[in-house]
């Protein structure tokens, strides 16, 4: 490659999922409708809790972070998708670039924090149902969780902005093709021109104690429960139990087999499709179904729900 290829790069190409521009249309259609579902529903939960006092509770706190979460996280990619193939354009400046890095890592971070905190909540629910009132008493832990979720967005904040200054030091080509719908920090870092073994060691030591060690107490959380509902003598309670654990499971699976798959197959695989295919999974489509999974289910928040737009349609 010539000498002049190496000058740093102003800004990136983004191929998106496909470039047959047939299909253009069909994916503008499909994320956009997807995008609203997701931000409408995290919106009717965060609605439903704050104008609820019964929701104000340690379960309900969590859920609400996660709803705020999930739309920060879907809006950090989506429509800057939308926007490059409504105006066929593949360009993202540099600096925007690193801005989408790092606010995607930031709240995918939070997203594995929340999920854990609430799997935990849930676990001490089930399994110890006799101290959930102590173990989670509001006025007992309402400062404790509030520090607890500071301290977790101070780490998150902390960590991603370790990756933003060592991907600052890297040299990218001009010209450069991100094979995927938006910047992805493993996938941007297999585009440097200089060495990057230093930025690739320090994202699979975040992947192992913001992922991996997370999931861990989830998938023990999770299991914990499934014993104790299996002690259960009645058949219906057991049914609605398991249904309920066996929805929030596959959502959980989905969004740390595909984020997981995704990171951890960087170093060995090239296939930028089946990376970006998998990235739609836990980037799109797990914070789209969290609504559905965690809470309008929910005859609590439902009814939170049905309260306040009873309210509002008795309002002159």
């Amino acid at each position: 490659m010539a000498a002049g290829n190496h000058t740093e790069a102003s800004e990136f190409l983004l191929l998106g999922l496909s470039e047959d521009p047939e299909l253009q249309l069909l994916l503008f259609g499909v994320f956009l409708s997807m995008y609203l579902v997701t931000v409408l529903g995290n919106l009717l939960i965060l609605l439903a809790i704050s104008s609820d006092s019964h929701l104000h509770t340690p379960m309900y706190f969590f859920l609400s972070n996660l709803s705020f979460v999930d739309i920060c996280f879907i809006s950090t990619t989506i429509p800057k998708m939308l926007a490059n193939i409504q105006t066929q354009n593949k360009d993202i400046s540099y600096i925007g670039c690193l801005t989408q890095v790092y606010f995607f890592t930031v709240f995918s971070g939070m997203d594995n924090f929340l999920l854990t905190v609430m799997a935990y909540d849930w676990f001490v629910a089930i399994c110890h149902p006799l101290h959930y009132m102590v173990t989670m008493n509001p006025r007992l832990c309402g400062f404790g969780r509030t520090l607890l979720v500071l301290m977790s967005w101070f780490i998150i904040l902390s960590v991603s902005l370790l990756h933003i200054l060592l991907m600052v030091r890297l040299t990218f080509c001009i010209g450069t093709e991100i094979p995927h719908f938006f910047c992805e920090l493993a996938q941007v870092l297999k585009l440097a021109c200089s060495d990057n073994l230093i930025s690739n060691i320090s994202l699979y030591v975040a992947t192992a104690l913001l992922c991996v060690f997370p999931m861990t107490g989830i998938l023990f959380s999770y299991s914990q429960i499934v014993f104790s509902l299996m002690r259960m003598s009645s058949v219906r309670g057991k049914y609605k139990a398991f249904s309920t654990c066996g929805s929030r499971l596959s959502a959980v699976s989905l969004y740390y087999g595909t984020g997981l798959g995704v990171y951890l197959s960087s170093a060995v695989t090239h296939s930028s499709q089946r990376s970006s295919i998998a990235s739609v999974m836990y980037t799109v489509v797990t914070p789209m179904l969290n609504p559905f999974i965690y809470s309008l289910r929910n005859k609590d928040v439902k009814g939170a729900l049905g309260r306040h737009l009873i309210r509002a349609a008795s309002c002159p």
